[in-house]
């Protein structure tokens, strides 16, 4: 069963907009979230529920979080991967931020000291507290 809909993001992912971007996820609905080639960030994949709410993450360019998907299939084998041994997920367009929220904003923000996107700054897929989601959102302006 498919855990009731939290309106708070509960994972964060990262992209890099020049490979895939926020408006390629917009363009296209859903997308499966593949190539993910950590164990830990493989695990948090595995770990996500249909209905779990995500932020979307630009890396290396801008480094900022801009939007909101969701999850609407979880773990399968990732299509990109011929060894058998990582997963993907699908996830859905929710929507865009009104404001982007930078890594600056969040490293400058004590009510987010301890977030996995500083404490562990290489890691494509985490997990994200609803204390820390509440508050990126609000600075979001969401």
């Amino acid at each position: 069963m498919a855990k009731p809909k939290n309106p708070l993001p509960a994972h964060l992912v990262k992209s890099e907009p020049d490979v895939f971007g926020w408006d390629q996820q917009v363009a296209n609905g859903v997308e499966p979230w593949t190539g993910v080639r950590n164990s830990q960030a493989a695990n948090f994949l595995r770990a996500m529920l249909k209905g779990d709410r995500v932020f979307f993450y630009h890396s290396n360019i801008g480094k900022e979080i801009v939007g909101i998907v969701e999850v609407v299939r979880t773990a399968y084998p990732d299509p990109t991967d011929e060894t058998g041994r990582w997963v993907s997920v699908d996830v859905k367009t929710v929507r865009k931020l009104p404001n982007a929220v930078t890594l600056a904003a969040i490293k400058a923000e004590p009510r987010l000291e301890g977030i996995g996107l500083i404490r562990q700054s290489r890691l494509s897929v985490m997990p994200i507290t609803p204390e820390h989601a509440a508050v990126i959102l609000d600075m979001a302006g969401a």
